[in-house]
């Protein structure tokens, strides 16, 4: 996300704590929040995604590996 978007985000949250926002400003802080919630989700799926767990043993599993063991049970 750009840096002017969260920066909108922050602008909106800090009058939003002084004053109560305008319908368009209360709607356009919803839409960039939820864009924000949408690429941080993507993001930490990402990460997730690359995430390995070892074992006292020294072996090693992924967190999809070890996600998809325990849907088969």
């Amino acid at each position: 996300m750009e840096q002017a978007k969260i920066d909108r985000i922050n602008e909106l949250a800090r009058k939003s704590k002084v004053q109560p926002l305008s319908p368009e400003e209360a709607a356009e802080q919803k839409a960039l929040r939820e864009e924000y919630i949408a690429e941080f989700r993507a993001s930490f799926g990402g990460i997730l995604s690359n995430t390995v767990v070892q074992y006292p043993d020294g072996s090693r599993r992924s967190l999809e590996d070890i996600k998809n063991d325990k849907q088969k049970k």
